[in-house]
Order: structure tokens, then sequence, then C-alpha cells
């Protein structure tokens, strides 16, 4: 014989499943009930600041809450990453970038791992490298930047604005993509990086294909390779370095969005919705392009796949050449 339906304990408990659906609903359409602050790990004036600078007013626009951006430079990115890794308010981003890839795994004891302790919101803008030489180099090509460094092993130098930086990174993984051995002069910043490469100091590095292009075009600087997939269209008559033969060198700056992995879902959604509505607009992409950032967006998964295959491969380059800072 079966047991009687209890209705009015269902109906309760029907009642307060509903609530909390309810509860719940109100809950995502409320974010945010305060101040976002968004995270940049570098100081002012750097390509992450311009980003996040020139959307924080527009998103405010979109959310209805205050947006702030916050600069919390050090460990080359890591001290600010850490901050919002460990965030429990819910409003706070970070404006990342593919060097707190780099960053965590350059520092022996990194506070937070960048692919567990953050969620993907949305691409940002992408960044392209050129490399160049200085004239006084007599290089004109890859092809014989390649065959001298092989010649006299240790007698090209090549720049960068500090150990970790993309700019040192990119030349990392070239090396090691031709098997030579450069020496590296790592400066504190990239003005006298860039000034050194200018005068000659310094016989090659790597440059954002937006700087270099017009010391390219003065003279100053001659023009190699670009590190892009593809050319780039600010220097449509620069070559890959796949063109020229030397694959696995697509050495592509990356901006992104990310909050705290235990953000909810639903504020993930909400603002990879508003990002992307804002990264379209054209007021956008042009204050990034004449920052020499091409502006993008990205699904939160199409974004994690490109932090599982950059995060392994830098490690790599930093493991196989001993890279560490401190």
């Amino acid at each position: 014989m079966k047991t009687p339906l209890n209705l009015p304990l269902l109906s309760a408990a029907a009642l307060v499943l509903c609530a909390l659906a309810a509860t719940s609903a109100a809950h995502a359409q409320a974010w945010p009930t305060a101040t976002v602050k968004i995270v940049v790990p570098f100081t002012p004036g750097t390509g992450m600041d311009t980003i996040a600078r020139t959307v924080a007013p527009r998103l405010s626009e979109k959310l209805g809450q205050p947006v702030i951006v916050s600069n919390v430079p050090g460990a080359s990115g890591n001290i600010g990453a850490d901050q919002v890794a460990k965030a429990t308010d819910g409003h706070t981003v970070l404006m990342g970038a593919n060097t707190m890839l780099i960053a965590a795994q350059l520092y022996r004891n990194a506070p937070f791992d960048p692919v567990r302790d953050f969620s993907p919101v949305s691409m940002a803008a992408w960044g392209t490298l050129m490399l160049v030489a200085s004239p006084k180099s007599g290089f004109k090509s890859m092809a014989e930047l390649i065959a001298q460094a092989k010649a006299r092993p240790g007698h090209v130098t090549f720049g960068s604005p500090g150990v970790g930086t993309p700019h040192h990174m990119a030349m990392e993984l070239f090396k090691a993509q031709t098997q030579l051995f450069m020496l590296h002069v790592p400066y504190r910043g990239s003005a006298g990086y860039t000034q050194d490469l200018l005068s000659g100091e310094l016989m090659v590095g790597f440059l954002p294909v937006h700087v270099a292009q017009g010391f390219v075009n003065s003279g100053k600087l001659v023009a190699l390779a670009v590190g892009g997939g593809k050319r780039h269209p600010v220097a449509p008559t620069v070559p890959t370095f796949a063109e020229q033969g030397v694959k696995g060198v697509d050495v592509d700056l990356w901006y992104a969005f990310f909050v705290p992995a235990k953000a909810p879902p639903t504020v993930v959604g909400r603002l990879n919705s508003e990002l992307v509505a804002i990264l379209q607009q054209p007021e956008v992409r042009d204050v990034l392009g004449k920052a020499g950032m091409d502006a993008a967006h990205s699904t939160p998964p199409e974004l994690a796949a490109v932090v599982a295959k950059d995060y392994p491969r830098w490690g790599a380059v930093i493991k196989r050449n001993g890279i560490t800072a401190e």
C-alpha cells in the first residue's frame, strides 16, 4: 500500500525552492552593489593602464556603479595579481596580460597560480612585437643576424626593459628555436633600453610594432621580423618569423580581463557581456590603436584556451634557460 503524499509539506518545500531561486536571480541582477575596482598590476601609462582607464568610465555607465582603476605595481605584476586572486568582495577585476603567466613562473615563491586562481572574462587587446636591429650592427635581414650569431656565439648583444619582460622572453624563444647564443643586457624600463638600441650600444632587440615602425621609417632601426602569426598592417612589408623559416616564434602580446576564481558565474557572464560591447566601440578601438594595441574581445572559454596554451609554453622557455627574478 502506497504512503499518502503530504501535500502541505510538498507545497511548503516548493515555496522554499522558489524563494531561493528568486533570491539567487535577484542577487545576479543586483550585481554590482558597490564600486568595482580594476587592478592594474603595473604603473600608470602602460598598455594595461591605458586599456583599464579607457574601459572604466564606459563600464561604470553600463553597470550603474563607480568603476575605479587602482595601480598596484611590483614584482613584475605579481603583487597586484595576488591582490585580485585573494579578493573576496566580488567587485575586484584584474587587468591582466600574458606577462602574468611569465612572472608567476619567474619568481620561486609566487603567491598565486595564474591558471587556477582566476576566472577568464574577456580578451581586451593584442600587441605585436617586431625584431629590429641597429643600423650599426650591419644586419639587413634576420638571416644575416642568425648567420653572425652562429659564427660568433656571444658577440651579438640584445637588450630588454628587464628580465622576464615580453621583449626578453620573445628573444629567448627566438634563440631557442634557432639555437643561438646572444648576450642579454637587461635594463630597468623601456626608456634606457630603447635609447641604447637607437644609439647602437645594443645590436638587436624587440619593440612594439607601432613604436618600432616609426624608427624604421626614419632609418634609425632596421626591421627584421614581426612576431605575430601574420604580417601587421602597420608594417605590411615586414615578414613574419615563419615566413623566413623560423617556426614557433609567435610572440604577440595579449591583454585581458580576469576575476578571482571564486567569483560567481553570473558575475563573469555580466562582465563579459558589457566588456565585449565596450571593446567593439569605434572610439575605444581608436584609443587603443593610437596606443599601439589592437582591440579584441572573446568568450571566457576562448580566453581560457589562450592561457592554457601560453602558460606551459613560457614555462618551458623559463626552465630551459634557467631564468629567475628576485
